[in-house]
């Protein structure tokens, strides 16, 4: 029985640019025929990910359940071997060698041709095979050969590695148990067959309404010039929004445990992260500048069974609008909870919702109401292991 967890919100966010495109201006999209405010899915995952990094600092996750992005995986080798006694320039090498033989080159700036994202049980794995078998790694083994191209010499140099070194560090690239590598999945370009499929999908969020550009025009004055210097020494303009954003993930149960080498615990631990992290983590863009920490009023997590997924996002095609006394929120909860109910009743499926509602928006019955986060996240872990 397949079991999908997923999670609506509604975020009001004060004047901000938690966003922006290439050209600084606040990211957007065209939905329903207007414009609306976005903030990327990429943007939302990086926030929770820096949430897992925080719960890690605290105590309440392990350093290992959580991985890291980079093209430095060199330099965290060097280091974890020089712990072991290893010289470092040794080390170097040795750790060189060792991700050539996965056909994972190092270019001569010390960094990986692309970004890894490896669990920090991989990194400490790899470094105690390449501890394990230092004799058995030589240049000779594993340089490239001169004149090749990058792709041939890559394979060169991983089909003239040691077998067994290659058989261990083959082990080794199995996601790490790493919480994010579970849930967000990872591509390895030059190893296909190490990739991990997502347990986790997360929509770009846009506002429930139309939106239009704003800009804040500012000056700043040099502290030191003399008194009788006027005007401004610097002067730009600054592009912000507010909006009223929906945002949505869904997490497939069975997937995540699967991904997390059939660790159920660890697997209701990251449930719990993810959710809270969804809730509470928010995008750093430009916040110096404007604050906009405004938490989430109103929160749907719904468990269903042997049902798709259903993304509420065509609540808002018609973009929500508001007289000058209502709430552009609870509108907004009104809405996301009638087209839930519309779809209810037309593919059915089993399953229970559970709603915090600060909102306070009429809801026509849909979902059980609780008054806390902490209450949320414990029904919703209590109705996955039903």
């Amino acid at each position: 029985m397949k079991t999908i967890i997923e999670i609506h919100a509604l975020q009001n966010f004060a004047p901000s640019n938690l966003n922006r495109d290439d050209t600084g201006a606040p990211k957007d999209a065209l939905f329903g025929g207007t414009r609306r405010a976005r903030l990327s899915s990429q943007c939302l995952k990086r926030a929770i990910r820096q949430h897992f990094a925080g719960l890690v600092n605290q105590e309440l996750l392990a350093s290992d359940d959580v991985a890291c992005r980079t093209k430095r995986i060199l330099d965290a080798l060097t280091k974890s071997l020089v712990k072991k006694g290893r010289p470092e320039e040794a080390a170097a090498e040795k750790a060189r060698l060792s991700l050539a033989a996965m056909e994972l080159s190092v270019k001569d700036d010390g960094k990986s041709e692309y970004l890894l994202f490896l669990g920090q049980r991989e990194i400490s794995d790899i470094a105690r095979i390449i501890d394990e078998k230092w004799d058995a790694i030589n240049a000779a083994e594993g340089e490239p050969a001169e004149g090749k191209k990058t792709g041939k010499a890559k394979k060169l140099a991983a089909k003239s590695a040691d077998p067994e070194l290659k058989k261990a560090l083959d082990k080794v690239f199995n996601g790490g148990k790493a919480l994010d590598v579970a849930l967000f999945g990872r591509m390895l370009a030059d190893m296909p067959e190490k990739n991990q499929n997502a347990a986790c999908q997360v929509a770009h969020a846009i506002s429930t309404h139309a939106v239009e550009r704003e800009f804040d025009f500012y000056t700043a004055v040099d502290d030191l010039k003399p008194e009788d210097t006027a005007g401004a020494d610097m002067m730009g303009t600054v592009e912000f929004n507010s909006a009223c954003f929906y945002r949505y993930a869904v997490v497939d149960w069975e997937k995540l445990v699967a991904n997390l080498q059939d660790d159920n615990d660890l697997g209701e631990k990251g449930l719990r992260a993810f959710l809270e992290g969804f809730v509470v983590a928010e995008p750093t863009g430009k916040q110096n500048t404007f604050a906009a920490h405004n938490p989430p009023e109103f929160v749907a997590v719904s468990v269903r069974r042997n049902s798709a997924p259903r993304n509420l996002a065509n609540a808002f095609e018609t973009a929500v609008r508001v007289r000058r006394d209502e709430s552009l929120t609870s509108q907004s909860a009104e809405e996301l909870a009638k087209k839930a109910n519309a779809l209810q009743a037309v593919y059915g499926g089993e399953g229970k919702t559970f709603v915090l509602n600060m909102a306070e928006a009429n809801l026509n019955g849909f979902g059980i109401p609780v008054d806390t986060l902490n209450k949320l996240l414990d029904q919703t872990l209590a109705a996955v292991k039903e």
